[in-house]
C-alpha cells in the first residue's frame, strides 16, 4: 500500500476516526485505525465494538491496499505536521512497519494485520430519512447537558431519539433526563422517518455524532434499526449501536399547570446566577430565587464561606413565591436559550419547573428544586 494526501485532509480523517478508539483497553487491534487506500480514496476505520466511524478521503493512491496502525500515535504525528504538508504513506510488508514521510520528516510504525480488525456486523435498517445538519445539530445539542452520568441507570446515559406528536402534528424529537432535569427538543418530522422506532443514542455517540454536524450545508442521511443507528455524510459514516433498554415515560414528569410566569433576558439571568453563586464552594449549591411584582433576587448562602444577593427586573404578575434550585442546572439550562427571554413557569417550591424561550414550545426544559 503507498498512497500521498495532504495533511489537512488527513488530519481531518485520522483526527476523528482516533477521537473512538478507547485510550484503555486489552484488545490491541482496537487501538489501530484501518486504513484502506483504493482507486482515489482512503477510508480510515476506527472502533470500541459499540462504534464505528468510517472517514473517507481524497488522495493519489500508487498502490492499493489496507493495514492497520496506532490511531493515536499517528493522529499526533500528523497534527505536528507542518500545514500545507504532502504526506506520503507506505507499508512494508515484510517489516510490518507503516512509513509515514513528509519533507524531511520520516516516522515508522508497527502495524497489525487488517484480518485481526473486528469490523461491525450490518444491520437491517428499518427506517432512512436525510434531515440537514442544523436541525440534527440542534436536537442533539440542545438535549444532550440532561444525559444522565449514573451507570446503574443505563438507559437514561443517551438521548432518546423518536417520532412524537408535538402540537402541530408528527415530530422527530430528542429527550435526555437524569431525574433532575430534563430536555425535549422537537423538529419537524423528516419524510421517511414516520414510523420510526424509538432509538436511546449513547452519550459518546452524541459526542461522536456533533462532529460531522458543523456544515451548515449539508444534509445527514439517518438509519435507525432496533439494535443501531447511522448516520452519515457524502465524507464520514458513523454507526453505533443503541442502548438496550427502555426509556421512562418523561410525559409524566413535564408539568402542564404551572401557571406563575416570569419572563427574564436569559443572559443576565446566567450571569446573575454564576455571579451568586461564586461564594459557595460546591458548585450544586442552591441558589434561592425570591419572587416579587416584577423583581427576582437570587440569593446564595454558605455557612462556611459568606453569603451573595442580587437583584434583577423580570416580568412577573403573580403571587409571592420562594424556590431553589442547584445552580448548575439553572446555569446549563439558561445557556440553552437562543433568543433574548427565557420563560420559567412555576406552581410551587415544591414542583418541578418547565422553561422555554419565549413562546416556542419546540424546546421544553424541565428542572427539579432544591430545598433551601
Amino acid at each position: 500500500m503507498k498512497f500521498s494526501i495532504e495533511r489537512a485532509s488527513l488530519l481531518k480523517a485520522v483526527a476523528q476516526a482516533q477521537s473512538v478508539v478507547e485510550r484503555r483497553n486489552t484488545i490491541p487491534i482496537l487501538a489501530n485505525v484501518l486504513i484502506e487506500a483504493e482507486g482515489d480514496t482512503v477510508q480510515f476505520r476506527a472502533t470500541d465494538l459499540d462504534i464505528e466511524v468510517v472517514d473517507r478521503a481524497p488522495a493519489k493512491v500508487d498502490r492499493a491496499g489496507a493495514t492497520t496502525v496506532a490511531a493515536v500515535t499517528l493522529n499526533e504525528i500528523v497534527r505536528k505536521l507542518p500545514d500545507g504538508a504532502l504526506v506520503t504513506l507506505s507499508e512494508d510488508t515484510a517489516s510490518g512497519r507503516l512509513t509515514i514521510q513528509a519533507g524531511r520528516s520520516n516516522f515508522q510504525l508497527a502495524t497489525l494485520p487488517r484480518e485481526d480488525f473486528p469490523v461491525m456486523a450490518t444491520s437491517d435498517y428499518t427506517t432512512n430519512f436525510s434531515a440537514p445538519a442544523p436541525v440534527l445539530r440542534r436536537l442533539f445539542d440542545k438535549a444532550k447537558f440532561a444525559i444522565s452520568t449514573e451507570e446503574t441507570r443505563y438507559y437514561l446515559n443517551g438521548v432518546y431519539m423518536h417520532e412524537a406528536d408535538g402540537e402541530g402534528g408528527k415530530v422527530l424529537r430528542c429527550v435526555a433526563t437524569d431525574g433532575h432535569r430534563l430536555a425535549r427538543i422537537d423538529a419537524d418530522l423528516p419524510q421517511g422517518a414516520s414510523g420510526m422506532a424509538g432509538v436511546i443514542v449513547p452519550r459518546k455517540t452524541v459526542g461522536e455524532l456533533r462532529k460531522l454536524l458543523d456544515d451548515d450545508d449539508l444534509q445527514v442521511a439517518v438509519s435507525v434499526s432496533e439494535t443501531k443507528v447511522r448516520f452519515a455524510t457524502p465524507d464520514i459514516t458513523l454507526t453505533s449501536k443503541v442502548i438496550d433498554g427502555t426509556f421512562p415515560d418523561y410525559t409524566r414528569v413535564i408539568p402542564t399547570g404551572n401557571t406563575r410566569k416570569m419572563e427574564v433576558d436569559a443572559s443576565e439571568f446566567a450571569k446573575a446566577v454564576d455571579r451568586v453563586a461564586t461564594v459557595s464552594s460546591e458548585r450544586s449549591r442552591a441558589v434561592k430565587l425570591q419572587l416579587d411584582e416584577d423583581r427576582l433576587i437570587l440569593s446564595v448562602n454558605a455557612p462556611d464561606s459568606g453569603n451573595a444577593e442580587e437583584e434583577l427586573a423580570v416580568a412577573y404578575s403573580d403571587e409571592r413565591l420562594e424556590i431553589g434550585f442547584n445552580a448548575k442546572y439553572l446555569l446549563e439550562i439558561a445557556s440553552q436559550v437562543d433568543r433574548e427571554n427565557a420563560v420559567f413557569l412555576f406552581n410551587s417550591s415544591g414542583d418541578p419547573t418547565l422553561m422555554r424561550e419565549g413562546n416556542d414550545t419546540s424546546a421544553v426544559y424541565v428542572v427539579m428544586p432544591m430545598r433551601v
